[in-house]
């Protein structure tokens, strides 16, 4: 029996006025790629966000309910520890320009005014940079700035950065979507190998990428969680018309 390391109770997220993630329940398994599907404008990337309390740095945005972290909820501990705990790599690659491939992995401890031998900073740079798969490309250029890499390697650069920080769970907001067809093959690889130490939850456009990488598929429509089941499940027998409508390409 899988145990759950992220559970939502009753959770709602506001822009203002605007009740965008609607009472959403879900229990997310330790150790599975979940991918998060859904039109535009559903709430998908604002309820991701929830999760690690990105949402409230929103001006105006604010939310309702609880999101467990293996029972304990996030919504009162301090924002910074949760974001130690819960990582986020976004839909573009975004290095530090100004910092070099080995400060950009540790960019967390500086930021978080954590201080490190440098010997146990060179330790988690080339284990973090392993990680990705990156360590043999640029073992020879960490001082080199991060944004001297390919736009392929900024993602698995900034997966290092939130890697680095020793998380539980990663959240990944559509991040193949500004990468090339061979850049994308290799992060969906990466997911694969990274599911072994963490849980990785996805938001994605691309149901060929869910259909590849995840476990299980959970389908937002006008704000709601219609259904969460296993991927093979959703895509061959879904069990709400909604997401039958979606799948087919009935609406998009």
């Amino acid at each position: 029996m899988e145990s759950t390391i992220i559970k939502t109770v009753n959770y709602n997220s506001y822009f203002g006025d605007n009740h965008v993630v609607k009472s959403v329940n879900i229990e997310i398994p330790r150790n599975n790629v979940i991918a998060i599907m859904g039109p535009s404008g559903c709430g998908k990337t604002t309820f991701l966000r929830g999760i690690n309390r990105m949402h409230e740095l929103i001006p105006g945005a604010h939310a309702e309910g609880q999101v467990l972290l293996n029972g304990e909820d996030v919504m009162v501990l301090h924002p910074i520890m949760v974001r130690l705990k819960i990582g986020m790599v976004f839909q573009r690659p975004n290095p530090f320009p100004n910092l070099s491939i080995y400060d950009n992995v540790i960019a967390g401890y500086k930021l978080n005014g954590i201080k490190l031998p440098k010997a146990e900073r060179d330790q988690i740079v080339e284990e973090s940079l392993t990680k990705v798969a990156l360590w043999n490309e640029v073992k020879d250029s960490l001082n080199k700035k991060g944004t001297f890499l390919s736009g392929g390697q900024q993602q698995r650069l900034c997966i290092a950065r939130a890697v680095a920080m020793q998380p539980e769970v990663l959240l990944f907001d559509e991040p193949t979507s500004a990468l090339d067809p061979i850049s994308t093959a290799t992060v969906e690889d990466l997911f694969i190998e990274l599911k072994n130490n963490y849980t990785l939850i996805i938001v994605t456009h691309n149901m060929q990428q869910a259909a590849r990488v995840s476990n299980r598929t959970a389908f937002f429509y006008m704000g709601e969680l219609v259904e969460f089941d296993e991927t093979n499940q959703m895509f061959t027998n879904p069990k709400d018309k909604r997401t039958q409508n979606y799948i087919t390409g009935r609406f998009s």
